[in-house]
Protein backbone atom coordinates (compact mmCIF):
# COMPACT_ATOMS: atom_id res chain seq x y z
CA UNK A 1 0.00 0.00 0.00
CA UNK A 2 2.85 2.38 0.86
CA UNK A 3 4.64 1.60 -2.38
CA UNK A 4 1.49 2.15 -4.38
CA UNK A 5 0.85 5.55 -2.81
CA UNK A 6 4.38 6.69 -3.59
CA UNK A 7 4.28 5.48 -7.19
CA UNK A 8 0.93 7.20 -7.68
CA UNK A 9 2.50 10.62 -7.20
CA UNK A 10 5.70 9.99 -9.12
CA UNK A 11 4.51 10.01 -12.78
CA UNK A 12 5.25 13.29 -14.47
CA UNK A 13 2.22 15.62 -14.57
CA UNK A 14 0.90 17.04 -17.85
CA UNK A 15 3.14 19.81 -19.19
CA UNK A 16 2.27 23.31 -18.10
CA UNK A 17 3.64 25.64 -20.72
CA UNK A 18 3.08 28.71 -18.56
CA UNK A 19 5.18 27.31 -15.74
CA UNK A 20 8.13 26.32 -17.93
CA UNK A 21 7.83 29.41 -20.12
CA UNK A 22 8.14 31.76 -17.16
CA UNK A 23 10.93 29.75 -15.57
CA UNK A 24 12.81 29.87 -18.87
CA UNK A 25 12.28 33.65 -19.06
CA UNK A 26 13.74 34.08 -15.58
CA UNK A 27 16.70 31.77 -16.27
CA UNK A 28 19.12 34.50 -17.35
CA UNK A 29 17.41 37.36 -15.54
CA UNK A 30 17.31 35.78 -12.08
CA UNK A 31 20.12 33.26 -12.07
CA UNK A 32 22.75 34.22 -14.64
CA UNK A 33 24.06 30.74 -15.41
CA UNK A 34 26.95 31.91 -17.57
CA UNK A 35 30.28 30.44 -16.60
CA UNK A 36 32.30 32.71 -14.34
CA UNK A 37 35.24 34.56 -15.89
CA UNK A 38 38.61 35.47 -14.40
CA UNK A 39 36.96 36.54 -11.13
CA UNK A 40 35.90 32.98 -10.30
CA UNK A 41 38.79 32.37 -7.90
CA UNK A 42 38.14 35.70 -6.22
CA UNK A 43 34.44 34.84 -5.76
CA UNK A 44 35.27 31.50 -4.14
CA UNK A 45 37.83 33.16 -1.84
CA UNK A 46 35.33 35.81 -0.81
CA UNK A 47 32.70 33.28 0.29
CA UNK A 48 35.21 30.83 1.73
CA UNK A 49 36.50 33.61 3.98
CA UNK A 50 33.27 33.11 5.96
CA UNK A 51 33.55 30.77 8.95
CA UNK A 52 32.48 27.19 8.33
CA UNK A 53 29.58 27.84 10.65
CA UNK A 54 27.16 30.42 9.31
CA UNK A 55 26.99 33.72 11.10
CA UNK A 56 24.36 36.39 11.44
CA UNK A 57 25.72 39.76 12.58
CA UNK A 58 28.68 37.96 14.11
CA UNK A 59 26.57 35.39 15.96
CA UNK A 60 25.64 31.84 15.07
CA UNK A 61 22.67 31.55 12.71
CA UNK A 62 19.41 31.43 14.64
CA UNK A 63 17.53 28.09 14.81
CA UNK A 64 14.54 29.58 12.87
CA UNK A 65 16.93 30.67 10.10
CA UNK A 66 18.46 27.20 9.98
CA UNK A 67 15.07 25.52 9.79
CA UNK A 68 13.74 27.86 7.09
CA UNK A 69 16.88 27.46 4.99
CA UNK A 70 16.70 23.66 5.33
CA UNK A 71 13.04 23.50 4.29
CA UNK A 72 13.76 25.47 1.09
CA UNK A 73 15.67 22.50 -0.34
CA UNK A 74 12.41 20.57 -0.51
CA UNK A 75 11.27 22.83 -3.36
CA UNK A 76 13.52 21.51 -6.16
CA UNK A 77 13.19 17.95 -4.89
CA UNK A 78 9.39 18.03 -4.96
CA UNK A 79 9.47 19.64 -8.40
CA UNK A 80 11.73 16.89 -9.76
CA UNK A 81 10.61 13.86 -7.75
CA UNK A 82 8.99 12.36 -10.86
CA UNK A 83 12.49 11.71 -12.23
CA UNK A 84 12.75 8.97 -9.62
CA UNK A 85 10.04 6.77 -11.11
CA UNK A 86 12.58 4.25 -12.48
CA UNK A 87 14.65 4.21 -9.28
CA UNK A 88 11.58 3.74 -7.08
CA UNK A 89 10.31 0.92 -9.29
CA UNK A 90 13.64 -0.93 -9.16
CA UNK A 91 14.65 -0.29 -5.54
CA UNK A 92 11.85 -0.69 -2.97
CA UNK A 93 13.99 0.97 -0.28
CA UNK A 94 13.38 4.33 -1.95
CA UNK A 95 9.64 3.79 -1.58
CA UNK A 96 10.07 3.64 2.18
CA UNK A 97 12.34 6.70 2.08
CA UNK A 98 9.81 8.77 0.13
CA UNK A 99 6.73 7.64 2.03
CA UNK A 100 6.91 10.47 4.65
CA UNK A 101 7.02 13.01 1.80
CA UNK A 102 3.83 11.77 0.12
CA UNK A 103 1.63 14.46 1.79
CA UNK A 104 4.05 17.17 0.61
CA UNK A 105 4.14 15.67 -2.90
CA UNK A 106 0.34 15.56 -2.94
CA UNK A 107 0.11 19.21 -1.91
CA UNK A 108 2.78 20.26 -4.41
CA UNK A 109 0.95 18.47 -7.24
CA UNK A 110 -2.50 19.70 -6.20
CA UNK A 111 -2.37 22.45 -8.82
CA UNK A 112 -0.22 22.89 -11.95
CA UNK A 113 0.33 26.49 -10.86
CA UNK A 114 1.85 25.58 -7.47
CA UNK A 115 5.50 25.22 -8.62
CA UNK A 116 5.49 28.56 -10.42
CA UNK A 117 3.74 30.41 -7.59
CA UNK A 118 6.17 28.95 -5.09
CA UNK A 119 9.04 29.99 -7.35
CA UNK A 120 7.85 33.60 -7.38
CA UNK A 121 7.20 33.60 -3.64
CA UNK A 122 10.64 32.30 -2.74
CA UNK A 123 12.43 34.68 -5.07
CA UNK A 124 10.58 37.94 -4.45
CA UNK A 125 9.44 37.42 -0.85
CA UNK A 126 12.63 35.83 0.48
CA UNK A 127 15.68 36.31 -1.75
CA UNK A 128 14.86 39.92 -2.64
CA UNK A 129 13.83 40.84 0.89
CA UNK A 130 17.02 41.51 2.90
CA UNK A 131 15.11 43.56 5.48
CA UNK A 132 13.13 40.50 6.59
CA UNK A 133 15.54 37.60 6.02
CA UNK A 134 19.21 37.09 6.78
CA UNK A 135 21.77 36.51 4.05
CA UNK A 136 22.05 32.93 5.26
CA UNK A 137 18.38 32.23 4.51
CA UNK A 138 18.42 34.14 1.24
CA UNK A 139 21.54 32.38 -0.06
CA UNK A 140 20.19 28.90 0.66
CA UNK A 141 16.81 29.82 -0.80
CA UNK A 142 18.52 31.05 -3.97
CA UNK A 143 20.49 27.81 -4.23
CA UNK A 144 17.23 25.88 -4.12
CA UNK A 145 15.74 28.13 -6.82
CA UNK A 146 18.75 27.77 -9.12
CA UNK A 147 18.66 23.99 -8.68
CA UNK A 148 14.99 24.01 -9.65
CA UNK A 149 15.66 26.19 -12.71
CA UNK A 150 18.28 23.69 -13.87
CA UNK A 151 15.50 21.10 -14.18
CA UNK A 152 14.55 22.88 -17.40
CA UNK A 153 17.35 21.07 -19.23
CA UNK A 154 16.41 17.42 -18.52
CA UNK A 155 12.78 18.40 -19.09
CA UNK A 156 13.60 19.76 -22.55
CA UNK A 157 15.54 16.61 -23.39
CA UNK A 158 12.59 14.45 -22.40
CA UNK A 159 10.22 16.53 -24.51
CA UNK A 160 12.55 16.38 -27.52
CA UNK A 161 13.40 12.67 -27.27
CA UNK A 162 10.76 10.42 -25.73
CA UNK A 163 11.82 6.85 -26.62
CA UNK A 164 9.63 3.91 -25.68
CA UNK A 165 12.13 1.08 -26.14
CA UNK A 166 15.69 0.15 -26.98
CA UNK A 167 18.86 2.04 -26.12
CA UNK A 168 16.97 5.32 -26.15
CA UNK A 169 14.83 4.15 -23.24
CA UNK A 170 17.93 2.97 -21.39
CA UNK A 171 19.52 6.39 -21.78
CA UNK A 172 16.32 8.07 -20.61
CA UNK A 173 16.23 5.88 -17.51
CA UNK A 174 19.88 6.70 -16.76
CA UNK A 175 19.25 10.44 -17.19
CA UNK A 176 16.14 10.46 -15.01
CA UNK A 177 17.78 8.37 -12.31
CA UNK A 178 20.87 10.62 -12.26
CA UNK A 179 18.75 13.76 -11.93
CA UNK A 180 16.69 12.20 -9.14
CA UNK A 181 19.71 11.02 -7.17
CA UNK A 182 21.38 14.43 -7.51
CA UNK A 183 18.22 16.13 -6.22
CA UNK A 184 18.00 13.67 -3.34
CA UNK A 185 21.65 14.17 -2.37
CA UNK A 186 21.24 17.94 -2.64
CA UNK A 187 18.21 17.76 -0.34
CA UNK A 188 20.04 15.65 2.25
CA UNK A 189 23.28 17.64 2.11
CA UNK A 190 21.68 21.08 1.95
CA UNK A 191 19.12 20.48 4.67
CA UNK A 192 21.56 18.72 7.00
CA UNK A 193 24.17 21.45 6.65
CA UNK A 194 21.57 24.14 7.32
CA UNK A 195 20.25 22.39 10.42
CA UNK A 196 23.83 22.27 11.70
CA UNK A 197 24.24 25.98 11.01
CA UNK A 198 26.77 25.46 8.22
CA UNK A 199 26.84 26.86 4.67
CA UNK A 200 26.22 24.20 1.99
CA UNK A 201 27.72 24.88 -1.42
CA UNK A 202 26.16 22.89 -4.26
CA UNK A 203 28.25 22.36 -7.43
CA UNK A 204 27.52 24.98 -10.14
CA UNK A 205 24.55 26.23 -8.14
CA UNK A 206 26.47 28.05 -5.39
CA UNK A 207 28.19 30.64 -7.57
CA UNK A 208 25.01 31.47 -9.49
CA UNK A 209 23.13 31.86 -6.20
CA UNK A 210 25.83 34.04 -4.69
CA UNK A 211 25.60 36.52 -7.58
CA UNK A 212 21.92 37.07 -6.80
CA UNK A 213 22.26 37.57 -3.04
CA UNK A 214 23.52 40.97 -2.01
Amino acid sequence: MAAASVLFFLPKPPPLHLHHHHRHQHLQQLVGLRLPGPSRRRQWRRFDSYPVRATKNGDAADPPDRLLAAVCYLYPFLDGVHYGRFVVAQFPAFQVLLQPLVPAIRLFRSSPFTPFLLFLTLYFAVVRNPSRFSRYVRFNTMQAIVLDVLLIFPDLLERSFNPSEGIGLDLLQSLDSTVFLFLLLSLIYGSSACLLGQVPRLPIVAEAAERQVM
